[in-house]
């Protein structure tokens, strides 16, 4: 029995005594990824509804939704407009308070017809379709609204103020500039002058009003959905973005709160061999903490009102931020970045007064994803405050020595096991294309950094058949390090990095399969036709296997993306790479759209059900 009593006396204790410190297991889930049979286009907030059921259904209690602020017409959920509103898409139609849709019923048919449900990836059209139909309904609003309607409507106004008041203004002021950044705006507007905005506000009253009713009626839906899931006993998760976009009414409003001549993004690393960009202003904390963070502790209070847990995107960010000035030119990407704070001996208690800060106002139980290079300082911050981390089971190695897969009972207590993230490859995936391999872009960095023709070695080292994606592949006959070095014609002490490289990836299916089941670990010599064809026969109870390792970790939680549970028995013809939610540091359509290939009715009368609450519960998840 692993003792998690230690979370009852550290700094977040009075959220742990409210969630509990029961073993629990979950599932991440994109709303837009779901539909049911009621949808209109893409997942709706009543939809959650099912999502629910099912996970009771399968022995789980937790629900992880990836950011459900409004992402204006760009789609990035990590980019969003406002880090406080909802996005207006996901409202249920069928579900408005205080509207009769009886009028409209023709109108949402249609859409419905348009927009219909499933597909392979989600039409975002359906965004100005609903939001044009909503304005319909909001036109006749004043004569369908009852009293009590308007009564928690402007109740609502009031006690949102400190930012709906400027959101309402910002999306308005958009539409009148064909969707512009802020930035191109007159300057009266751009730097908010009192005058210009007071004469815009008169001007488009009907307009903000109706972005403000939006957001009243996904408050309210949701709310309604967070009753529905603890009369479930079943906890929601939040997805807080660590960052704001550039163009966004965060931003705009209090322009002073972020340092705009920075980007942030990501240094360099064995995944992203340019590091990352991300286009997000970094946060100008001194004027934050001046204003006793207002802004921050404002975000948590409208959070809670539907969420029980909130995920810290990018919590290694709080401790430093790597920032990229403005004017870098975009093909360096990452590279040419620097950490702020620039000192690392403040980066600790920099992290720490923030992140007591989150704690101490809210009622949600933080869970931090803090991946990527890692501060020393952050493990030891998130334990003394009784956050848990993230541990994802491919990355969750003996580093620097074995590189064996961690064992389970190795964990941290404090976390979330997870077998993917978002910005990952589903499990499949990576076992098809990317273990046993490593980034092309990183190894030719890498051979020009010391003078190594990156061409001969490419298949001297690597069996290109069998490398896809951008990912190289270890031929069979580079079977140790010194082979290596034989033919990078390099000495060792300056061959670390390639030394590195290659300890970290050669045989890495080998170590996962003895990983998962050690006498299994025969099956990694087998010829290549009859692997391939072993791999294929086996790849669901490969699944299985790495979700009941998973499960039975010393993490608290364990949490999966609904992509791998399904994959236990609904792998069917689907692309396994392009089965994915996100392909950082690229732009594509093919980010932020994935469909589930089946409705959650479909999902709730599965068979493998069964299966997943039976790893649930020999785990104790139950």
């Amino acid at each position: 029995m692993i003792d998690y009593r230690n979370f009852l006396s550290s700094f977040s204790r009075k959220q742990w005594e409210r969630i509990g410190l029961q073993r629990r297991s979950g599932v991440v889930a994109p709303l837009f990824s779901l539909y049911s049979q009621y949808s209109a286009g893409i997942g709706e907030l009543t939809d959650l509804i099912f999502l629910i059921d099912w996970c009771k259904a399968c022995g789980m209690s937790i629900i992880q939704l990836l950011p459900m602020n409004d992402v204006g017409f760009d789609f990035r959920p990590y980019d969003a407009q406002s880090t406080f509103a909802l996005e207006p898409m996901y409202l249920s139609l069928r579900g408005l308070k205080a509207v009769k849709m009886s009028a409209f019923k023709a109108k949402l048919d249609k859409l419905s017809e348009k927009f219909p449900a499933g597909g392979e990836r989600v039409d975002y059209g359906i965004k100005q379709a609903k939001l044009e139909l909503l304005w319909g309904v909001f036109g006749n609003h004043r004569d369908l609204t009852d009293s009590g309607g308007v009564k928690d409507f402007n109740r609502y106004l009031e006690e949102n103020k400190f930012w709906l008041e400027d959101y309402a203004l910002f999306k308005v002021i958009k539409e009148k500039n064909n969707q512009s950044a802020w930035e191109a705006w007159e300057d009266k507007l751009k730097y908010r002058d009192q005058k210009a905005l007071e004469l815009f506000e008169q001007d488009n009253s009907e307009r903000i009003s109706f972005h403000k009713w939006l957001q009243w009626q996904l408050y309210e839906q949701f709310r309604v959905i967070k009753k529905y899931a603890q009369g479930r006993q079943v906890f929601i998760m939040g997805d807080l973005p660590f960052l704001v976009s550039r163009d966004s009414a965060d931003v705009w409003a209090k322009q002073d709160y972020f340092k705009l001549n920075l980007s942030s993004g990501a240094p360099p690393d064995m995944y992203f061999a340019h590091g990352q960009r991300w286009g997000m202003p970094v946060y100008n904390w001194p004027v934050i903490e001046k204003n006793d963070y207002d802004y921050l502790k404002e975000k948590l209070k409208y959070a809670q009102n539907f969420y029980d847990f909130f995920r810290i995107d990018h919590v290694v960010g709080i401790f430093r931020v790597w920032t990229i000035p403005l004017d870098e030119p975009q093909e360096t990407g990452g590279l040419n970045g620097t950490f702020d704070p620039a000192d690392e001996s403040v980066w600790e208690e920099h992290g720490r007064k923030i992140l007591t800060v989150m704690v101490e106002n809210t009622t949600m139980l933080p869970c931090a994803e803090d991946l990527g290079v890692i501060p020393p300082c952050s493990n030891k911050v998130l334990y003394e405050l009784g956050i848990p981390g993230i541990e994802v089971q491919r990355w969750s190695k003996d580093w620097g020595r074995t590189y064996n897969f961690k064992a389970p009972g190795d964990y941290r207590i404090n976390s979330v096991a997870t077998v993917s993230t978002h910005d990952s490859s589903s499990l499949c995936a990576w076992w098809q294309f990317e273990a046993g391999t490593i980034d092309e872009q990183l190894f030719k960095r890498k051979c020009k950094k010391w003078g190594v023709n990156f061409e001969e070695l490419k298949n001297e080292l690597f069996d290109l058949k069998q490398s896809t994606h951008n990912r190289l592949r270890w031929k069979e006959s580079v079977q140790n390090p010194d082979v290596l070095l034989e033919k990078l014609k390099l000495p060792r002490d300056k061959a670390g990095e390639f030394i590195n490289l290659y300890l970290e990836s050669h045989g890495e299916k080998g170590k996962f399969l003895n990983y998962l089941k050690p006498q299994a670990k025969q099956k990694a010599c087998l010829s290549e036709p009859a692997r391939i064809a072993m791999e294929k026969a086996c790849l669901s109870d490969l699944i299985r296997m790495a979700m009941e390792k998973a499960s039975n970790t010393a993490s608290i939680f364990s949490i999966q993306l609904l992509q791998d549970w399904i994959s236990i028995d609904c792998l069917n013809e689907c692309d396994l790479w392009e089965f994915r939610i996100n392909f950082p540091g690229t732009v594509s359509p093919k980010n932020w759209s994935l469909v589930m290939p089946l409705s959650l009715e479909d999902m709730l009368a599965l068979p493998m059900n069964t299966i997943i609450k039976n790893i649930n519960s020999k785990a104790e998840r139950i």
